[in-house]
């Protein structure tokens, strides 16, 4: 479980994209030695690249037609991996999740400590909402609560956090609290981000966010490595939701939808890459009753095993 603001997963980051030419090496805290030049290389950022809708691959699909790709998927050939098996570390399947479960959400989380001293800002790619009745919200940490780091040590001090959605607008300065800065100095300074008060917990939210919740910590729970025994490898902390904060501009009037063209929400991908979300598709839930209408009757099998 872990940040990708945190030591081990800045250790263990990718390139963005596989060089398939070139044998694997030792990895390196950026992906490119000398980054700035191979920016330097690629187009501008296209500010007019808003949400769009567009149409599916196949508007006109039928059940019973499968995959949209016209078989092409069923011609290539799949490799089984053993997350355990000898001679394979533990990064690799740190590399292979990160890379292949993609977009994640960001939770950017806020935490102070319990004597006021401190506080910690850092962004977790292990982030997701999980129930809405009551709102709970998980976080993966890497690490275990015997040598906590920064947001773990505070959440669990506190029992307090707030967790904010990073959107287009202040993704480097989020981007830049992922520095591997000592305990007691401000992510807040460095990122110039600003810092709001919250109701119901201690520790700010961040203005410029569209999005934030304010968390209470439910629980904790530690997992050990397979790999090194006696090694606690990560944390899930259970998060509820107490209270909600959304800029007046994207929420609507009823107050249960924000919209995403505002929102402008960052995903993380693999690597050092993080996602836009600038085109979308609908879809609408089928109902069995009406299928069953239709020429989809034909279809109907009883489940059969493999199935």
């Amino acid at each position: 479980m872990a940040s990708f603001g945190d030591a081990e997963q800045r250790t263990h980051d990718l390139p963005s994209l596989p060089d398939k030419s070139k044998a694997s090496g030792p990895t390196h805290r950026s992906a490119h030695p000398d980054f700035k030049s191979v920016e330097a290389t690629r187009p501008d950022w296209h500010e007019d690249s808003k949400l769009t809708l567009t149409k599916t691959r196949n508007p006109d699909w039928k059940y019973g037609n499968g995959a949209n790709d016209g078989g092409e998927s069923l011609k290539k050939k799949h490799v089984e991996i053993d997350p355990y098996e000898d001679g394979r570390p533990s990064v690799f399947n740190y590399k292979l999740l990160i890379s292949g479960i993609i977009p994640r959400p960001i939770g950017f989380v806020s935490t102070r400590s319990e004597d006021g001293s401190s506080t910690n800002l850092a962004p977790f790619s292990y982030t997701n909402v999980v129930c809405h009745d009551p709102p709970i919200f998980t976080i993966g940490i890497a690490g275990g609560l015997a040598h906590a780091k920064d947001t773990l040590r505070n959440l669990v001090a506190t029992r307090e956090c707030t967790i904010n959605i990073i959107s287009e607008h202040f993704l480097e300065a989020a981007n830049s609290t992922a520095i591997d800065a000592p305990y007691g100095v401000s992510e807040w300074a460095l990122s110039g981000l600003t810092p709001a008060p919250c109701t119901s917990v201690s520790c700010s939210r961040v203005q410029e966010s569209v999005f934030s919740i304010e968390g209470q910590l439910v629980e904790t729970r530690e997992f050990h490595s397979k790999k090194e025994p006696g090694k606690t490898s990560g944390v899930l902390a259970i998060i509820e939701g107490v209270r909600f904060w959304v800029r007046e501009d994207a929420i609507n009037e009823e107050r249960n939808l924000i919209d995403p063209g505002i929102l402008q929400p960052m995903s993380r991908l693999g690597g050092i890459m993080y996602g836009r979300t600038v085109e979308a598709v609908e879809l609408p839930r089928l109902v069995f009753g009406e299928a069953m209408q239709t020429d989809a009757k034909a279809l109907r099998k009883e489940k059969v095993q493999g199935q």
